[in-house]
């Protein structure tokens, strides 16, 4: 398991890619994008609202730390039990168990085609970087930026970043 430190934590109030202040914004290149992996809970729904359905999803029924009652894991995309994976995460953590996870959405989306849904038992926020370095290279990440937008980014543009961002973590066993 990786354990971020409090006084690490400021690194991860930058966005890692483009910030767009309004959703309806950035449709254009998420309509565009090959491989879509969506982190959080509104910006799945926001993207489903819209007809779009990312390769993975990734959730924990909690926006901004609030309880969510959300209408994803309900959507036909993810029918089937093979669509939806489980995990636990507890905040300011990436486990050993989201990293396998999240390989094995990645593993399906690519090999499959399946659209993937993981809902995580605690926090999603850091599940980006697990995505980032596991993610084909032309993959599209996006989540939301607390209070001030979607950030977009393109995993071949921040792969090096990511690596960087994860040796600021403590490796401490489960």
């Amino acid at each position: 398991m990786l354990i971020l430190d409090e006084t690490d934590r400021n690194e991860f109030k930058r966005p890692l890619g483009k910030l767009y202040p309004f959703f309806e914004d950035a449709l254009p290149e998420i309509i565009s994008s090959k491989f879509l992996i969506s982190v959080g809970d509104e910006t799945t729904n926001n993207l489903h609202s819209k007809n779009i359905y990312p390769n993975i999803s990734i959730i924990d029924n909690l926006i901004q730390r609030k309880i969510h009652n959300n209408k994803i894991i309900h959507n036909n995309e993810f029918n089937n039990t093979e669509n939806v994976l489980f995990t636990k995460n507890p905040p300011g953590t990436i486990t050993d168990e989201l990293w396998e996870t999240i390989d094995l959405a990645i593993k399906k989306a690519t090999n499959n085609d399946l659209k993937q849904l993981i809902v995580v038992e605690g926090e999603e926020d850091l599940a980006v970087l697990p995505c980032i370095v596991m993610a084909p290279d032309n993959a599209v990440i996006l989540y939301g930026q607390p209070n001030e937008g979607l950030v977009f980014l393109n995993v071949f543009e921040v792969k090096k970043r990511a690596n960087e961002l994860l040796k600021l973590f403590k490796k401490v066993d489960n």
